[in-house]
């Protein structure tokens, strides 16, 4: 199929190397971390830059919220030839050490999403590609970013998952009016249990498609707020954070297009490969 169903992409429109983000208007500033940055389409929620890194041709583009939209962009680029993904977002902080304003770079995410289980069953795991999750950790760590490790979780419903944190100290409903089912209630807790860092709305689905179809995809994203919402004594600049969370991004593209031309035709590449 040469012109894609949804964003009206077609063939050498799309380039290997992918960026991703939620927002629209996050792409134009991806795009400026670059060189030659260019508007190629713009339809719905979906914006499509493309600029080069280095020499190397990139295109940047917007899911917008959530895993329906996230699949449908992911389908439509990978027809095209996309063949990496990195994922740049934002994201509420779980785990303790994921603070406001630092990175939880992902290595899988539990699939609370829908969209994910319409393509493969409940007990098949959404991992980020090792070799994405390493490029980033090397660019974070060289940047000297803040960034914790580990599993995020993914959802769809923003306002009937996330939660609030009372007076008291017990969670209540961010839903209007207080809505809230009762099984709902503790998963937040559940997900503090088994070690997730970070609550999102596309990781799994951006994960569990690139592994049925042999794809690279990772995430970083920047912890703009905490979960449960509550006030909190820090204050961070948020665009200073996500410009610092696209540089990490940009860097760690980067190495994957370095480590790709070491390759060559290598099926694997590792530290030290001649």
């Amino acid at each position: 199929m040469a012109r894609q169903i949804i964003t009206g992409l077609e063939q050498g429109q799309v380039h290997p190397y992918v960026f991703l983000c939620g927002e629209p208007e996050r792409v134009p500033k991806i795009a400026a971390a670059m060189e030659e940055g260019k508007l190629v389409r713009q339809v719905r929620e979906f914006t499509i830059y493309t600029a080069k890194l280095g020499r190397t041709p990139v295109t940047i583009a917007s899911t917008g919220i959530g895993g329906p939209s996230t699949a449908v962009l992911v389908e439509e680029l990978a027809n095209l030839g996309a063949k990496t993904f990195v994922r740049v977002g934002t994201s509420g902080g779980v785990a303790p050490e994921a603070e406001k304003g630092s990175f939880v770079i992902s290595t899988g995410a539990i699939r609370g999403d829908g969209t994910s289980r319409t393509y493969a069953w409940p007990e098949y795991p959404a991992l980020a590609h090792h070799e994405v999750v390493l490029a980033l950790v090397e660019a974070a760590s060289e940047l000297q970013a803040s960034f914790t490790l580990g599993v995020t979780f993914s959802i769809d419903g923003f306002y009937s998952e996330n939660k609030l944190l009372l007076e008291r100290g017990e969670l209540g409903a961010l839903a209007h009016g207080g809505y809230q089912l009762e099984e709902r209630l503790s998963r937040l807790s559940d997900v503090k249990r088994m070690g997730a860092k970070n609550i999102e709305m596309e990781a799994a689905t951006l994960f569990t498609l690139a592994g049925l179809y042999g794809l690279r995809a990772g995430a970083i994203c920047t912890v703009s707020d905490v979960v449960p919402w509550r006030p909190t004594d820090k204050i961070i600049d948020f665009e200073e954070s996500m410009t610092a969370c696209i540089g990490v991004a940009v860097r760690a593209m980067g190495k994957l297009i370095d480590w790709d031309r070491k390759r060559g035709s290598r099926p694997h590449w590792y530290p030290g490969l001649p």
